[in-house]
């Protein structure tokens, strides 16, 4: 529920929501962002609510902590913390993620103060350390995905979606890396207060779409174009740009001047695909986009090169397990308003 406020296109009718405590626990060698973005977006709300509620970073010992690129934060010791509402642990890698999943206190503490907790998580590799203190056996968590198989094979209890940008399983909320913090932050509001102040700072943070928690963290043309190198990035970025055009091995092969079968064999050896499954990766990729961004279903199949809306239907239908209807009625709510 929306609380008033003339910044945000509040009126008098709407609900005052009382404060609430948003705590962040941080560790020597964090990663800046996963604990900045969150804290934006926390701290956005609770200026648009005026209503008090308070982001505190948190620390085993308090004081100055230093995250991995060398910016430090003031901290308030776990014994100072307080009431919570709100428990997330960021994440970060090396010795300082270690000694934090080693730290019995801490977990002890986190522990005690997730029992009391409205709901509590981790924001990318911090899923680790929720791993190491034995709250996630039995759930289905996010993290970043490069560090998905590692946190897999190392607790196997824990169901690792490599895929997600945020999970949540009940009370446990996770998140992949970095800027899907942001993500999941921005969901948290909308839980709490609905989809009009969180789509409110989201415009404040001027980003570009909000992404549902189900869209995978990693493009294909972002994988592709690390695999590729330099031999196919050029045209990765060309199909991306043109996905309405037609984009056989034949008009592919042509663009770098390559045969068609040895062109085909080239780029599943630089991208780990074949040109054909490539390509209906990134229309589907590019669709998911703007499906969620509430574009009409018949003018996302036009845009992104399915030969009619009924192939877009079996196509996104097959590879997401909804059809493109459903997906928009479900998630152009958490971006712009739907286009008509």
């Amino acid at each position: 529920m929306f609380v008033g406020n003339p910044r945000l296109g509040g009126n008098d009718n709407d609900l005052y929501i009382p404060a609430m405590r948003t705590l962040l626990l941080a560790f020597p060698g964090f990663q800046l962002l996963d604990l900045s973005g969150p804290a934006a977006v926390f701290g956005a709300a609770a200026e648009a609510l005026g209503n008090g509620h308070e982001v505190v970073t948190i620390s085993a010992q308090g004081g100055p902590v230093v995250s991995s690129c060398g910016v430090a934060v003031v901290t308030v010791p776990l014994a100072a913390s307080g009431a919570v509402d709100t428990l997330l642990v960021v994440g970060g890698d090396g010795s300082g993620l270690e000694a934090l999943m080693e730290d019995r206190e801490t977990g002890e503490w986190f522990r005690a103060a997730a029992d009391e907790a409205r709901r509590y998580g981790s924001i990318c590799t911090g899923a680790f350390a929720l791993a190491a203190w034995g709250l996630t056996r039995g759930r289905r968590v996010a993290t970043h995905w490069r560090s998905a198989e590692r946190l897999s094979q190392r607790f196997p209890e824990t169901t690792v979606d490599a895929d997600a940008m945020f999970v949540e399983d009940g009370a446990l909320w996770t998140s992949a890396g970095v800027t899907a913090g942001i993500d999941m932050a921005l969901a948290m509001v909308e839980r709490d207060y609905g989809p009009r102040l969180a789509n409110a700072i989201a415009r404040r943070l001027v980003l570009s779409v909000r992404r549902p928690g189900n869209q995978s963290q990693y493009s294909p043309l972002l994988r592709a174009q690390a695999k590729a190198a330099g031999r196919y990035a050029d045209l990765v970025g060309y199909i991306a740009a043109n996905l309405g055009r037609k984009l056989d091995v034949e008009a592919l092969s042509a663009r770098v001047r390559e045969t068609p079968r040895s062109f085909h064999r080239n780029f599943r050896e630089a991208t780990g695909k074949t040109p054909a499954a490539f390509v209906t990766a990134a229309r589907l990729d590019r669709a998911r986009t703007l499906l969620g961004e509430g574009a009409p279903v018949k003018a996302v199949a036009a845009v992104c090169g399915f030969s009619s809306p009924e192939h877009f239907t079996k196509s996104f239908s097959g590879a997401f397990g909804l059809s493109p209807a459903a997906w928009r009625s479900l998630h152009a709510t958490a971006s712009a308003p739907p286009r008509r």
